[in-house]
């Protein structure tokens, strides 16, 4: 399939998701959200790969939201009265899907970010899992320098991942974050002198994902997401649940065995999901 905003492409069972509208630094506009839910839905829906990786191209990772979106572009937010503000929160809503979409993934998500990745672009990688960065990476919550709070989902996750005295600090002065205090605050895992040695270190880090089990790859995610957002003693309440409900001593017995016999893993795929909404049924 042909998208506006992305190259999308699956291979040795790992997606690759490219923001390719380098000639607009990436910007996102309505069918960038409706092109990143359909892919992501279909990821989810499928489990046609094992890990996900997004990158992107020209100079910027994303200059963020394009604004002239809501300035005659198509959307038109009413701040007049107090029913067409109720209605802008309807939006918000709408969009953050797009996001959590990628938080709440069967997957991991890779998040290799170079240049500028500036307001949405924030929000974006804050919902995945592991990002990279290459030196000339930087980051920055854009919104209050326009007149704006931040609004889909940085002041919410940037929290978890970071100290919060950087959070207020980006959010209140819209100062840009460079790739090597970004490092050292924990907000990417490493830093790389060029894209294409950030590229390749995420590839293999997603090869490497793919070679471990799927069914423990997504239990981990939701163990660690919990574990995120409630006490210890619930989180561990809930690991006990959950591994129950995953354990597969099919899974060690491959795993002893391949490194007996010197040979790759091999592991089940997820299955795909089915929708009720899809099922076929004949009212009488």
């Amino acid at each position: 399939m042909t998208y506006q905003c992305f190259e999308f492409s699956i291979s040795n069972k790992i997606a690759h998701l490219q923001l390719n509208r380098p000639d607009s630094m990436n910007t996102m506009q309505p069918v960038f959200f409706r092109e990143l839910v359909s892919i992501l839905q279909g990821l989810q829906r499928d489990a046609s790969a094992r890990a996900l990786l997004i990158s992107s191209t020209g100079k910027h990772f994303t200059a963020g939201m394009a604004l002239d979106v809501f300035a005659g572009g198509g959307m038109t937010l009413d701040d007049s009265s107090a029913i067409g503000r109720a209605n802008i929160a309807l939006v918000l809503q709408d969009m953050h899907q797009s996001f959590n979409l990628i938080e709440q993934l069967r997957m991991p998500v890779i998040a290799a970010i170079h240049g500028g990745c500036i307001g949405g672009g924030v929000d974006l990688i804050c919902a995945t899992d592991i990002r990279l960065a290459s030196k000339d990476a930087f980051f920055c919550i854009q919104e209050i320098n326009i007149g704006m709070t931040a609004d889909l989902g940085t002041l919410q996750r940037l929290p978890k991942l970071i100290p919060e005295g950087i959070v207020h600090e980006m959010a209140y002065t819209g100062r840009r974050l460079p790739s090597a205090r970004a490092l050292a605050v924990g907000l990417v895992n490493e830093v790389f002198e060029t894209q294409e040695a950030m590229l390749e270190a995420a590839m293999l880090m997603a090869t490497e994902i793919a070679q471990k089990p799927p069914v423990a790859i997504w239990g981990s995610k939701q163990a660690i997401h919990y574990a995120r957002d409630h006490s210890t003693h619930d989180a561990l309440q809930q690991m006990g649940w959950l591994q129950s409900g995953i354990w597969q001593s099919a899974n060690l017995m491959e795993a002893f065995m391949a490194k007996q016999q010197g040979r790759p893993t091999n592991y089940p795929d997820l299955p795909a999901t089915s929708s009720f909404a899809d099922a076929p049924y004949q009212l009488k």
